[in-house]
């Protein structure tokens, strides 16, 4: 079963470079899809249809903002939209869909780049999030965390760790919520198969990044434990153009 994350940074946008062309060509089981700036009748759910996926949004309450969205070809047993926590609600962040024996969550974690005000945002969603999955977890064990974490966890995921160490996405709090994180019972899909340098998942648009592969690697599939006999493989996918980012494929036995 293959499941992909990807920050769409638009998903109307991607569409005009080819989403749906890659789309069909990848043909992955399930597509967690961020940072979709469109409201649930502007996602293509027709279109999707008929490449065989049933589509699930759950847009920002502010138009053209933040978003997600998850496109399957099994139909869930349930589909949860939200935390139940409404300042992350309001801004459209998790989306979950419940599969017979495990299940998916595509989160757009906050970015804290725009000001300290965001920032400070940010730091009460991390503590927030990671008290809401980790009791999650009690009653769905077997769950996969997918989504843009808009954070770096270490050296190896950005371009310049040095110059990069007091700016968000990369702040030592950041990191060691990252490692919390996989500490507390998660595994890092990507480096459970990769230990290599330079996997990057976005690039600034600036300065030829991406061009020059100067990236950063913060889009995760988060699995936990329960399930690491399941995983397959993984892979970031950074061919794909329809965004500042790239999509990440996970593999999993079903």
């Amino acid at each position: 079963m293959k499941i992909i994350t990807y920050n769409v940074n638009g998903i109307r946008a991607a569409i005009t470079k080819g989403l749906l062309t890659w789309v069909k060509a990848t043909n992955a089981d399930v597509l967690c899809f961020q940072e979709i700036k469109a409201s649930t009748d502007q996602i293509s759910a027709e279109a999707f249809k008929e490449l065989g996926y049933t589509s699930y949004a759950f847009p920002a309450q502010k138009k053209g903002y933040s978003g997600v969205a998850i496109f399957t070809k099994e139909v869930p047993k349930h589909v949860e939209y939200g935390c139940g926590i409404e300042k992350y609600d309001f801004e459209g962040r998790v989306l979950r869909a419940d599969y017979s024996n495990f299940s998916i969550m595509n989160v757009y974690m906050p970015s804290g780049s725009s000001g300290e005000d965001r920032q400070l945002f940010k730091f009460e969603w991390m503590e927030d999030f990671f008290t809401y999955v980790n009791e999650l977890r009690k009653t769905i064990p077997h769950l996969i965390v997918c989504g843009d974490f808009n954070i770096c966890h270490q050296a190896i995921d950005i371009h310049n760790p040095k110059s990069n160490a007091k700016t968000s996405g990369f702040l030592p709090e950041e990191r060691e919520w990252m490692s919390k994180l996989f500490d507390s019972g998660f595994i890092d899909g990507f480096r459970h198969f990769n230990k290599e340098p330079h996997h990057y998942t976005w690039w600034s648009y600036r300065a030829g990044s991406r061009g020059k592969n100067l990236g950063w690697r913060i889009d995760y599939h988060a699995v936990t434990k329960e399930m690491e006999s399941r995983l397959k493989r993984s892979v970031i996918l950074p061919d794909a153009i329809h965004s500042d980012h790239c999509p990440v494929l996970l593999e999993i036995i079903p």
